[in-house]
């Protein structure tokens, strides 16, 4: 069964195709939200109460992007756990750590150290600016694709992602991650 059926029998009330839905994009949803809040647990949540959200809203969804309607609803529930928490986050990019397979114990723990230092500079981002961060460097999601997800333009998605690598890469240079 393809993707438009899915939704089709998903508006109807076929919670068995919504299921199937969630499948396909859990995983997508999931490392968004782990990105974005940086603590499993949270991101669990974060991502479950996406789903519902989803399921509740599914009549609505006038076609277009789904990956892009799913993904817009998980960084709305990152938002509002992240307002429940009050807290900035501490980002996990554990994707994005240096894990050399046969590199030295030197490297290893200099690649340990950089991912420590990305989680830590894209905490400090302001959210709308980390979330594109993470959605175009990390996710690899299109400029187009971003614009749906956040509900703005590409030119305010360049925009945030301009700003968020200058203040992330100001952050690195400060801690000497990079040189000049």
């Amino acid at each position: 069964m393809g993707e438009v059926e899915l939704i089709q029998r998903s508006q109807k009330g076929d919670l068995e195709a919504f299921n199937q839905l969630v499948e396909a994009y859990q995983t997508v949803a999931y490392n968004l939200a782990l990105r974005m809040l940086g603590h499993q647990e949270a991101a669990q949540d974060a991502t479950q109460e996406a789903f519902l959200a989803a399921w509740r809203g599914i009549k609505g969804f006038r076609g277009g992007n789904f990956r892009a309607w799913i993904l817009h609803i998980v960084a709305n529930a990152c938002r509002d756990e992240l307002r429940r928490l009050k807290r900035r986050p501490a980002t996990s990019l554990d994707a994005l750590t240096y894990e050399p397979t046969t590199a030295s114990p030197q490297n290893q723990l200099l690649g340990l150290e950089l991912g420590e230092h990305l989680r830590q500079g894209l905490a400090r981002l302001p959210y709308e600016q980390r979330l594109a961060v993470v959605l175009c460097d990390i996710q690899g999601f299109s400029y187009q694709e971003i614009a749906q997800i956040m509900d703005s333009s590409v030119g305010t998605v360049r925009s945030r992602l301009s700003q968020g690598r200058a203040q992330l890469r100001d952050y690195l240079m400060e801690r000497g991650t990079f040189g000049p």
